[in-house]
């Protein structure tokens, strides 16, 4: 549909676009988030396993690279539910980190940090959007539902042909054997 050809990489733009410019200065975005990464694994020490990166500028260019990849095939049509969970799933920490509104005291500085996060959580609607959507195609929930209704009904057809065949099976037992 010409709706998606559109949709999707007006959607994955901010992403790329994002990704990119994180990829150019992962250092000057890895000082912004330093303190809410460290307060974070502060927090769940003991919970992450060791072989995550602590960097922030390491973590940086993995969100980038996510931004970037997931965005291009977002905009491509190649898998695009999946490409729209991984920018899900890498557009909540981002906001998070990036857009803590409620820490600012300076009043213009608070309401830029508020339009952004109020922004991230647009995006956020759009991804939920075209994570569900199955482009006209059955959900995997309905196909599933499906699957379990049609191995019931066999299940069922074939439970009657066991019944039928047993109640004739008994019927020519009785006839060849002598009665009591």
């Amino acid at each position: 549909m010409i709706l998606r050809r559109v949709a999707r990489p007006l959607l994955a733009s901010i992403f790329i676009f994002g990704g990119i410019g994180a990829l150019r200065d992962a250092q000057g975005h890895a000082k912004a988030v330093e303190p809410f990464l460290t307060d974070t694994f502060d927090k769940v020490e003991g919970i992450v396993p060791d072989v995550v990166p602590r960097d922030p500028a390491t973590l940086i260019r993995i969100d980038a690279a996510v931004k970037v990849a997931a965005g291009l095939a977002l905009a491509a049509g190649k898998a695009p539910r999946l490409a729209s969970l991984a920018l899900l799933g890498s557009l909540v920490p981002t906001t998070l980190a990036g857009h803590r509104f409620w820490e600012s005291k300076d009043p213009a500085e608070k309401q830029q940090q508020q339009i952004q996060f109020i922004k991230n959580a647009s995006l956020a609607g759009g991804l939920l959007l075209a994570v569900g959507d199955t482009a006209g195609k059955p959900s995997v929930g309905w196909r599933a539902r499906r699957a379990a209704k049609k191995a019931g009904d066999f299940s069922e057809d074939l439970g009657k042909k066991a019944e039928k065949r047993a109640k004739k099976l008994r019927k020519k037992a009785a006839k060849a054997l002598p009665g009591d």
